[in-house]
């Protein structure tokens, strides 16, 4: 998460995996090198590692998916009194399943609304970045994701199965301390402060910093900007 004034490295020569090892202690010299807009490779690799990770640690993994389709069932029933048991277990067998490809499709949904976003607040406070530029910071951004996965794998072969109510049981933050039956509005906004979600959101504001050539407590505006408009789907689903 650190940062680091280490000469950045010519894009032309530096591999894929030297960022990779850079984005987690040297990104300036990532976001400097890539400036341009290069962000396909990183963005393959991010879907395919992720993909690998989510099936090899699936022991580890599924209590925490089998915790949020508990979850999705109860807010079912209680929305839909009318629903039969059959038909309860069937939707969240189908929203189960869905999880299995979801990852391939949703991490890249979720970078272009990233980028979009990114790309759109940059203009508002005079820090212009090209959209491939954006889509690299947002790519590249993401990779503190990985560490998660794995954290919280080990955390779903570790920790006993009822204590793992939702994926807030086993995330690095405040949420983690408050109860299932908190108001979901609060679970949701603390929920949005764990460290790896704070680790995303400094990586955007060192990017966008970079990229853009603006001061750094400017770009964490727009960060800290984008971090709140990505909660609004979650709020909204919380009301």
């Amino acid at each position: 998460m650190t940062d680091s004034t280490a000469a950045p490295a010519d894009p032309d020569k530096a591999s894929l995996w030297e960022d990779f090892i850079d984005i987690f202690h040297q990104p300036s010299a990532v976001f400097e090198r890539r400036r341009e807009g290069q962000f396909g490779l990183a963005l393959l690799a991010l879907i395919a590692l992720s993909a690998i990770l989510f099936f090899a640690l699936q022991n580890g993994i599924g209590p925490i998916v089998d915790a949020e389709m508990a979850k999705q069932a109860a807010a079912l029933a209680a929305k839909n009194p009318s629903m039969t048991t059959e038909q309860i277990a069937q939707s969240t067998s189908m929203m189960e399943k869905f999880a299995v490809f979801g990852i391939v499709i949703f991490i890249p949904i979720g970078i272009v609304i990233t980028a979009v976003l990114l790309w759109l607040i940059g203009r508002l406070i005079e820090a212009k970045t090209a959209f491939a530029a954006a889509m690299m910071i947002a790519t590249y951004a993401q990779f503190p994701r990985i560490v998660e996965t794995v954290i919280n794998a080990v955390q779903g072969l570790l920790l006993a199965p009822e204590s793992i109510t939702s994926r807030y049981s086993v995330s690095i933050g405040p949420a983690r301390f408050l109860d299932s039956e908190t108001n979901p509005i609060m679970l949701t906004l603390v929920g949005g402060l764990d460290l790896f979600t704070v680790w995303v959101t400094v990586l955007l504001a060192i990017g966008l910093s970079v990229v853009a050539r603006v001061p750094l407590n400017k770009a964490a505006i727009a960060a800290a900007a984008i971090w709140l408009l990505t909660l609004l789907p979650a709020l909204y689903g919380a009301l």
